[in-house]
């Protein structure tokens, strides 16, 4: 029992630890070597000043790595985990490249341009998520009503983390507390929610010293793996009830979002 306790504390650790190195080492090399140049990634921040976009690369990286590499996971789940990060944080990249000067915000807005026939980097994000978590939930559950509800966690907390990206440090902050309760769960939930705080905190002072930001790539990435981490540890009820509770902050965001993008 002891031996079996000391195993789970090492691989939480041994994720938390993968995950923050990765993450570094990837957020240095960007820094370095930014893929299409510096001015692709760099934005202003809330205050006018200029930051990078860096931190949302090596997060999703280092999430991923540290995910599909965390011991004592099911191949499945280590599948599932890295689908859901890499796509979460591929179409946020792909929104952060390409939706950069759109100021539409919100749901709504991106599916009335999809109405009217134009695709917007939004809209691609939003199906692409979408359809990454229910292949990473379809991976992780067995009956059907379980893995829609965990499609709905994973893409609704990668959401979710991606709406408190405002401030330096808030969707960073959000996913150390919101991965912490999982860190005392068994099985896979431990070391799936290692992951992504490891990342966070690789990056988190940086983010406070506004360096950088995570933007859609980080905040999607790693909300999708601590979606995947919820997944892992509860059953349906506990599903049903994250997956209401992410609608209705989803709701209320939308509505949110809107009322930013009128006033501006």
């Amino acid at each position: 029992m002891v031996a079996m306790a000391g195993n789970r504390v090492l691989g939480r650790i041994s994720a938390l630890i993968g995950a923050a190195g990765a993450t570094r080492a990837g957020y240095a090399a960007l820094r370095k070597r930014p893929p299409g140049g510096a001015v692709r990634w760099e934005r202003k921040n809330y205050a006018g000043r200029s930051v990078h976009l860096h931190a949302g690369l090596a997060t999703t990286a280092g999430t991923a790595l540290a995910a599909a590499t965390a011991p004592g996971l099911p191949t499945r789940t280590r599948a599932a985990a890295a689908l859901a990060v890499v796509a979460a944080g591929g179409c946020g990249a792909y929104d952060d490249v390409c939706g950069a000067g759109d100021p539409r915000r919100g749901f709504r807005a991106h599916l009335s341009a999809l109405r009217d026939e134009e695709v917007t980097s939004g809209a691609v994000k939003l199906f692409g998520i979408g359809t990454a978590g229910l292949a990473a939930g379809a991976l992780l559950k067995e009956r059907p009503a379980d893995k829609l509800l965990a499609g709905v966690v994973i893409a609704g907390t990668a959401h979710l983390v991606n709406l408190l990206d405002v401030r330096p440090g808030r969707a960073a902050g959000a996913v150390l507390a919101i991965g912490a309760p999982g860190l005392l769960r068994r099985g896979p939930a431990g070391p799936l929610s290692a992951a992504p705080m490891g990342a966070a905190a690789a990056v988190i002072g940086d983010d406070l010293g506004e360096r950088t930001m995570l933007g859609d790539a980080g905040a999607h990435a790693l909300g999708a793996a601590l979606g995947v981490a919820i997944v892992t540890g509860n059953g349906r009820r506990g599903l049903a009830a994250h997956a209401a509770g992410l609608i209705a902050a989803a709701a209320a965001g939308d509505r949110v979002s809107r009322a930013a993008a009128a006033a501006i």
